[in-house]
């Protein structure tokens, strides 16, 4: 277990794009270098001054990096530091070396977590863990002072990953909405070409018998071809923009649902009868459950057209309850390899789940094929009472 830990933290990649300088970054520098130079000027008990100006001004300048090199920045700054500290043990100075403006590489040990890859991380931990310990056993600060020291040079190191996994999760949280957005699409698209070109090809093979015995009717069926045509380039175009950056045009136009129908059933050049009846107040319906009812009648009556041997009508029922709406579209013809649901039944039962209802879809008790949901209404319509629209 703690083996697979390792490995996938050694194996993390970097956050995507981090900026390489911002305004803050230059404030800092700026903060940095007007400490040194205070400390430099008013301060008298100042070490070896100009070795500790020039280590200062050292790790002033190297957080402008510490975004596209958090590895590189911690390892030469605690390099440095623990080149101090050799250099002081062996001239034995009477004070420390250094300026109060060296803890300016805490901000080094929070990119390190924040701003790191795995391996960096590892790395670049080894590196501070050793600086530390070189600067402890060299030192005679009493035990309890150098646990807290380690405690506060860590802690910097834990806020930045803190950060960087809240930033994780997020990223985690937004690719699910756009895997499920993916989804939805999917559902979307299927629903509406498998609807349209069965149509278009059910005209078309309608208009080529027809086409010697009764030119009319061939130049109807063709003209409802170009119908169905447009209405999916139509419909497909709201898709794409919907996918696009900025397609906000696309939500302007809403969904089909329940008015639309009658226009659905309607089409001319179905060689199937379809019976519509509507019941109950479906004008108040939430949007999510309007749509769901419109692709439930419309892949219900596509597969009816498509698989429905020997059909002659398709009749289509929606009740509006005062709870829940009842969708229920079954023909009488007959089906042939129906051995599993296809892509458009599937993604029917995962809209009416996602919905907190449920559908069914099997053979009738008599004959042909039938497809029941139930769909809650919602809060929304909670004490409404249904009016027959029939």
């Amino acid at each position: 277990m703690l083996r697979d830990d390792v490995r996938t933290l050694w194996s993390e990649p970097r956050p995507p794009d981090p900026p390489a300088r911002v305004w803050r970054d230059w404030a800092l520098l700026a903060a940095g270098l007007g400490g040194v130079v205070l400390e430099a000027t008013l301060r008298e008990d100042v070490v070896w001054r100009p070795v500790a100006v020039v280590f200062a001004v050292w790790l002033c300048v190297l957080p402008l990096w510490r975004r596209t090199r958090p590895l590189a920045t911690v390892a030469l700054a605690f390099a440095a530091m623990v080149a101090l500290q050799v250099a002081s043990l062996v001239a034995a100075p009477r004070e420390p070396v250094g300026l109060y403006t060296g803890l300016i590489v805490l901000v080094l040990v929070y990119a390190l977590p924040r701003w790191g890859s795995g391996r960096e991380i590892v790395l670049g931990g080894a590196v501070i863990l050793a600086g530390f310990a070189v600067c402890a056993v060299t030192d005679e600060t009493p035990a309890v002072d150098q646990v807290v020291g380690f405690a506060f040079l860590l802690l910097p190191g834990v806020i930045g990953a803190s950060i960087r996994f809240r930033a994780t999760a997020r990223e985690r949280q937004l690719e699910q909405v756009r895997s499920r957005e993916r989804e939805r699409l999917a559902r979307e698209l299927h629903d509406t070409v498998a609807h349209h070109v069965s149509a278009m090809v059910i005209r078309a093979q309608a208009g080529r018998v027809v086409a010697g015995t009764d030119p009319a009717a061939a130049v109807e069926a063709l003209e409802g071809v170009e119908e169905e045509g447009a209405r999916t380039l139509e419909e497909m175009r709201a898709m794409v923009a919907a996918l696009r950056d900025g397609g906000a045009g696309a939500e302007l136009k809403p969904p089909a649902g329940v008015a639309d129908l009658e226009r659905l059933v309607r089409a001319p050049g179905s060689r199937l009868r379809v019976d519509l009846g509507l019941e109950g107040d479906l004008d108040a319906l939430p949007p999510a459950v309007d749509a769901a009812v419109y692709r439930v009648v419309q892949e219900s009556v596509t597969n009816a057209m498509r698989h429905a041997v020997g059909a002659t009508e398709v009749v289509v029922r929606v009740t509006a309850e005062p709870h829940q709406v009842r969708v229920s579209v079954r023909d009488d013809g007959g089906r042939v390899g129906r051995g599993r649901d296809g892509y458009g039944l599937a993604g029917l039962r995962e809209r009416a789940a996602l919905l907190g209802g449920r559908l069914r879809a099997g053979p009738g008790a008599d004959q042909g094929w039938q497809v029941e949901a139930e769909l809650p209404r919602g809060r929304a319509d909670s004490g409404v009472h249904p009016r027959s629209r029939r």
